[in-house]
């Protein structure tokens, strides 16, 4: 079953960075094809990336184990609430961006930058508090599936305070279209995707289990 969720995180990855390219020329039409592409020689955004990728690893963890029919502790479910807490905290973060461009046009002061991160930071903790509590009420698959559910709702919301945004701020006259909206969008994007990891990690187990019934039966005996 790792292999899966390897397959999956795999994934996820690509397409992350496969779609970066094309969506910053549609959000950002400014922005030239060369210029676009030279994020890639960024340090930050291979820390981004690393981080939503390690964030989707430990998402699957509970799935992994249990689909390998492993008991599921407190301690095998803490990286999966914190990392569910993370994105709560990109999505909070994400829609403060946008909306403070939107507000003032400018881009973000050093010490309002200090305020946004403290507001990820307390997101994070109360949203990774609330998934916590929620793994006194359900089985492994049924938190994964309120934290999983929960992600695409807000993820959902923040597109729609984000892309509001964003097409009032290439209305004016900037150099980039807004470039703090566009961390928005990436933001929401980037939560939405990772909300179906497990979903699209227990299709493969489903069809790997159709496919050799034999050796499923065999996992779970």
């Amino acid at each position: 079953m790792k292999r899966w969720a390897i397959l999956v995180v795999a994934l996820y990855c690509l397409i992350l960075a496969a779609l970066t390219v094309p969506v910053m020329l549609l959000a950002l039409p400014k922005v030239k094809l060369e210029d676009a592409a030279n994020v890639y020689a960024t340090w930050p955004y291979w820390t981004w990336l690393l981080v939503m990728v390690l964030g989707q690893a430990a998402l699957l963890a509970v799935p992994v184990r249990f689909a390998s029919r492993r008991p599921v502790t407190r301690g095998s479910l803490l990286p999966t609430v914190l990392a569910s807490g993370l994105m709560m905290g990109g999505l909070a973060a994400g829609a403060i961006y946008a909306l403070y461009e939107f507000a003032w046009g400018v881009d973000i002061q050093e010490p309002d930058g200090w305020y946004v991160l403290g507001v990820m930071a307390l997101t994070w903790c109360l949203w990774s508090l609330i998934f916590y509590r929620l793994c006194r009420k359900e089985d492994a698959p049924g938190i994964v599936s309120r934290q999983t559910r929960t992600l695409l709702k807000g993820s959902i919301l923040e597109l729609l305070i984000a892309v509001p945004t964003h097409i009032a701020v290439r209305n004016r006259d900037y150099c980039c279209a807004g470039f703090l909206t566009f961390v928005g969008l990436a933001a929401g994007m980037s939560v939405m995707l990772f909300s179906f990891g497990p979903a699209v990690f227990f299709l493969f187990v489903a069809r790997w289990r159709r496919l050799h019934p034999a050796a499923a039966q065999a996992g779970g005996s």
